[in-house]
């Protein structure tokens, strides 16, 4: 007998009504709120606006869901598509199945494209919602305990995970809580990507690229440690190569973006240097020129309420004039002596 374990939710579904409220959904639901939060309030401390992160989520959130649910399909279609199944529940999201590596990829395109509607550079808005994102992921791991999934193997630790559903070839029993161990990994790595970037300063995607390597070596281990069925290759899980794969490319992307672009931005979203007030250097030489003209335009003033016309000065054309007047009268003396 089991004298400590994380008990399961009897059920993963309440009804208020007719509609039903699904744990898994709103464990998605809250994480996106934190992200959008925390990713609004790193942005404006870089020197962007308040609320772009939300409008260009607007963007990456639902390609993001759509990317998930297209992994999980793909990865695992056989839950789907082979004999005895229901090819129309890779459409119920609400049951689960959300593959992270997807999420990210299109995700990503629907945030590249929000950014270039704002002329916001990609990479800037990356670092500054890679903390939230890895949040998110730790609130979303929750959902899985809602619907009894994606478990470890068995033990008998104090903080074993009790299943208690035998649906969809599960056995009841006592197992690590995956779930768990990838939802504390998760907010370590937000803690560690804030440390990195107050204590660096990343810049250019670094901090993004610092969250993704993170998350994957975390990802190695709790994914090892699972017993759903997945595929294998050389006797480990797709997950697994997927991880080292994508942990190599985060690596190679510090290494090389650190000496081809050191430092961080100094703007993230021009349109916030601009409302500031800060002109750029075509604004600044229109001011000058404006400068310029009004001084043009007080001296001018001044000379004409001093009796003198503005436009007579000491020029060459002027003292030729007074030449032309000096022969003129010159001549005009000499023909009355005559």
């Amino acid at each position: 007998m089991e004298l400590a374990y994380i008990p399961s939710p009897s059920r993963g579904v309440l009804y208020l009504g007719p509609v039903p409220l699904r744990g898994y959904a709103f464990c998605i639901i809250i994480g996106v709120f934190v992200a959008v939060w925390l990713g609004n309030k790193r942005w404006v401390a870089r020197g962007g606006r308040a609320g772009t992160v939300a409008d260009i989520a607007v963007w990456a959130v639902p390609f993001g869901l759509l990317g998930g649910r297209l992994y999980h399909v793909i990865t695992d279609y056989e839950l789907y598509f082979s004999e005895g199944r229901d090819w129309v529940d890779a459409f119920k999201v609400w049951e689960g199945g959300l593959g992270i590596w997807g999420a990210i990829a299109l995700g990503a395109l629907g945030a590249w494209i929000g950014c270039r509607r704002r002329g916001i550079p990609m990479p800037a808005y990356a670092d500054a919602v890679a903390p939230g994102i890895a949040l998110a992921q730790a609130i979303g791991r929750w959902g899985n305990w809602f619907n009894q999934e994606l478990y470890g193997k068995s033990t008998d630790l104090p903080w074993a995970l009790h299943i208690t559903s035998a649906a969809d070839g599960r056995v009841p029993g006592y197992y690590h809580p995956t779930f768990l161990y990838e939802s504390l990994w998760c907010i370590g790595v937000a803690l560690l990507v804030i440390w990195a970037d107050r204590r660096f300063r990343l810049g250019h995607g670094r901090a993004f690229a610092l969250y993704v390597a993170a998350y994957c070596a975390g990802r190695f281990w709790t994914e090892y440690l699972r017993v759903d069925d997945a595929h294998h290759i050389l006797g480990l899980r797709l997950n697994n190569w997927t991880a080292v794969v994508v942990f190599l490319l985060a690596v190679v992307y510090i290494v090389v973006s650190a000496k081809k672009r050191p430092g961080r931005e100094t703007v993230v979203e021009p349109e916030a240097v601009s409302a500031d007030g800060e002109s750029p250097s075509g604004a600044e030489d229109g001011s000058k020129a404006d400068a310029k003209d009004d001084g043009d335009t007080g001296t001018a003033k001044a000379e004409a309420d001093a009796g003198k016309d503005p436009g007579d000065g000491a020029g060459p054309d002027s003292e030729a004039d007074d030449v032309k007047d000096a022969a003129g009268s010159e001549s005009q003396a000499a023909g009355r002596k005559s």
